[in-house]
């Protein structure tokens, strides 16, 4: 991994057989980064996303492996119980153009992958709903 500030942003570029979820705590406790929107793309050999089953409180994960290009990654980093935290989605395409996503995982870059990491001022911290299933904004 490598990255550069730029103004209130940060790029930030991952390489083949690195993690994306590991690398990003691990990019943005160097940074001391509290509050981020990300956006990104790039390619990834295998990934696992969940889906939420909102009636059932749980989460369901789908895993697959091949070769697939991330259509959109996005969602932000923020704090949960004042420590690193992140919610991501991200959905990738297939060689037929299928398209499979969900709540981020897990991720393994297969070429490359580029993100912007835009700074925001201040911190929100996140807190469990029992009543949802989630870890929520508190505002």
């Amino acid at each position: 991994m490598e990255y550069r500030k730029v103004g209130e942003a940060y790029l930030v570029r991952m390489d083949p057989g690195e993690e994306i979820l590991e690398q990003l705590e691990r990019f943005a406790r160097q940074e001391q980064i509290r509050l981020a929107a990300v956006q990104a793309l790039g390619a990834v050999k295998e990934f696992t996303v969940g889906v939420f089953k909102t009636d059932e409180k749980k989460y369901y994960a789908n895993h697959f492996s091949g070769s697939f290009e991330i259509v959109s990654l996005t969602g932000t980093i923020d704090t949960m119980g004042g420590d690193f935290y992140c919610h991501l989605h991200m959905s990738a395409g297939d060689d037929q153009g299928r398209v499979f996503g969900g709540h981020l995982n897990r991720a393994v870059i297969s070429a490359t992958y580029e993100m912007v990491v835009t700074l925001l001022p201040g911190t929100v911290d996140r807190v469990r709903s029992e009543d949802i299933g989630l870890n929520l904004w508190k505002f």
